[in-house]
């Protein structure tokens, strides 16, 4: 089976590279273009990218996939199916319609629940727990098409985006090899999904960030979590912005002992806040301008106030 492989960021690495070594042909590469870097502005290749060139394998960029001029690029190449994973771009109906076996997408989730930009990190800051992977035959919708597998993975009381991320694309890797020959045998029968149970895991931001001291401390842990490692929650303190890299929820009665925000208990290695409901403690932080640290390593230099109040705001 020859294939033609899809996929920008490092999640798209770890199935491109299974391909590669259960001894699929892979044709050709397509990612998105390189992107300029910090001061210099030096063009840095996407993961996929590089990848496929430390073997040896074509690479098309086209800054926009549906045009005329890259469809007959793709035509040059040879391929029974496209496979996608996190590629950046829609493909047009005529694109879709162009292997033997129609195009396939990996997505970190199991559909139809978080279709989306953001499935990963979603899962954890709705306090999902399990999530998984879906191998799905591509429709003009955005991960709309019919299930052809799944695998699920539990999400641990541990877990942040990054790591979660890790685990998906091993588990996506492994399900992706296991699916085509089976695919290519006529032995997958295709499931819709059930369009009552989709939900849609949108684009993340910074803001989304910006934590609200004044929902549950469950929720802010959760959020924490999945922000890790981007775009990260913060706060902010004596008008600096504090990035909260982790903290979980404990028993107590926030809303009682201070105002939302307020730091109510400070111990040697972590700090509690009040929250609407609960009581969050932060073990790790960073500050503006300074490294990552644990709550123990800054307060050698910094002690934290018991009274003082974590804000939304910098001029607060």
């Amino acid at each position: 089976m020859k294939v033609l492989y899809m996929g920008t960021p490092d999640f798209a690495v770890g199935p491109l590279r299974a391909l590669i070594e259960a001894g699929y042909e892979v044709s050709a590469v397509v990612t998105q273009p390189d992107k300029p870097k910090g001061r210099s502005g030096q063009l840095i290749p996407t993961p996929v990218k590089s990848c496929a060139q430390e073997y040896g394998i074509p690479v098309l960029q086209p800054v926009k996939i549906k045009t005329p001029e890259a469809i007959d690029s793709l035509r040059q190449y040879e391929a029974d199916i496209f496979v996608v994973a996190a590629f950046g771009q829609i493909l047009s109906k005529e694109i879709l319609e162009m292997p033997r076996l129609g195009c396939i997408n990996i997505h970190a989730s199991l559909l139809p629940k978080y279709r989306g930009a953001a499935p990963i990190q979603w899962a954890i800051i709705d306090g999902e727990k399990e999530t998984g992977v879906t191998i799905q035959q591509m429709d003009i919708g955005v991960d709309t098409g019919d299930i052809l597998s799944q695998r699920i993975v539990p999400i641990t009381e541990e877990d942040t985006g990054e790591s979660l991320f890790d685990k998906l694309c091993v588990a996506g890797s492994s399900l992706l090899v296991e699916t085509l020959p089976k695919l290519e045998a006529g032995q997958i029968i295709p499931i819709p999904q059930d369009e009552k149970k989709a939900t849609h895991a949108k684009m993340l931001t910074k803001e989304l960030g910006n934590v609200d001291f004044s929902m549950s401390a469950e929720k802010i842990a959760y959020l924490i979590r999945g922000l890790n490692s981007w775009p990260s929650a913060y706060t902010f303190y004596e008008g600096k912005l504090m990035k909260i890299w982790k903290a979980k929820a404990v028993e107590g009665d926030g809303a009682r002992c201070g105002k939302p925000g307020q730091i109510i208990a400070v111990y040697k290695d972590c700090i509690d806040v009040a929250c609407g409901e609960g009581v969050l403690r932060i073990y790790e932080i960073q500050l503006e301008g300074k490294k990552r640290m644990s709550v123990k390593d800054f307060m050698l230099g910094h002690p934290f106030a018991e009274g003082t109040l974590l804000t939304r705001d910098k001029e607060a």
